[in-house]
């Protein structure tokens, strides 16, 4: 598979420290990579390096094929992207922004403003200055500028903060179209890992600087463990009751009154009905499975590293 990101002991230093150490990222053609981490972990400085906006202290940058380099102005033309917030001329309307971009662009499709405009959900008040927009229009409006050329990469750096759910429905969407229909290859940020689950196919964690998990998402539902939760009034009790009378001992657990069951032989009928009949009283019990959540923390907080 064609390789369009390549990075090699990617380093960024501020005032002799580092904040992105020795980042190895692979994304592939076609994909959408997940790019994870807590607050401060370094996954706007990585971005930012990417699109050429911070020069990396060490290491390289491939992209294309091709070593990116501070001329390397053909290669950016291939790549849209939003970092942190996107920034408008708040006086002009959402459309004279978008023609001003394809302008120093040197991109003179205007059916493809229109075509933005509609795939963000902006239609009908493109004639609107930018300063009367709330925070999730102007997200909208810059994810339409970023993908108005069809770049061939896309880097959005947490693109559905201030959307609500129905408006991150809508982008969730759209992003799995332009990867699917335009072959647009996506690197996309977000602290709702819930999100990042349903769309991607690769997930990089990154944690103080340095990526410490590259991994496909079909590789994390295979380790996908099932387990019972259950919460109870009385868990000594329901403890007890689990290791002399099912046999179980692969068990956590979980705040005051939560048991996480990991035992396959369990089953959750035999489970409540054990423990009903020894007095034991189940507030809830339902089978899970770990999620894309449960799987970070378990890289990030096992590494030392509050998230």
């Amino acid at each position: 598979m064609t390789i369009i990101v390549r990075t090699n002991e990617l380093t960024k230093k501020y005032k002799g420290k580092e904040v992105v150490s020795n980042v190895n990222m692979t994304i592939k053609k076609g994909e959408i990579y997940g790019f994870l981490g807590p607050n401060g972990s370094g996954k706007t400085t990585m971005m930012k390096m990417l699109t050429n906006l911070v020069k990396p202290t060490h290491g390289e940058i491939e992209i294309f094929g091709e070593k990116l380099t501070q001329t390397s102005y053909e290669i950016l033309k291939r790549i849209g992207g939003i970092i942190e917030f996107p920034v408008f001329y708040d006086r002009l309307t959402a459309r004279e922004n978008l023609e001003l971009h394809c302008e120093y662009m040197g991109f003179y499709d205007h059916n493809a403003i229109d075509d933005a405009i509609d795939l963000v959900n902006l239609k009908h008040i493109d004639d609107k200055s930018v300063k009367d927009f709330s925070l999730g229009m102007k997200q909208r409006l810059g994810i339409a500028r970023a993908i108005i050329t069809k770049p061939e990469l896309l880097i959005l750096d947490e693109p559905i903060n201030g959307l609500d759910p129905a408006g991150i429905r809508e982008l969730r969407n759209l992003f799995k179209m332009l990867c699917k229909e335009y072959g647009i290859t996506l690197l996309v940020s977000s602290h709702i890992l819930g999100e990042i689950e349903q769309i991607a196919d690769t997930i990089g964690v990154i944690s103080d600087g340095k990526l410490v998990k590259e991994v496909s998402m079909s590789e994390i539902r295979e380790l996908n463990t099932g387990y019972i939760e259950l919460n109870v009034t009385d868990v000594k009790k329901a403890i007890y009751i689990i290791e002399n009378n099912l046999r179980l001992v692969n068990y956590k657990v979980i705040g005051e009154n939560g048991i996480r069951i990991y035992d396959q032989s369990a089953s959750l009928s035999e489970v409540s009905k054990t423990l009903i009949i020894n007095d034991v009283t189940i507030e809830e019990i339902y089978n899970k499975n770990d999620s894309l959540e449960d799987y970070f923390l378990s890289i990030v907080n096992g590494g030392g590293i509050s998230a």
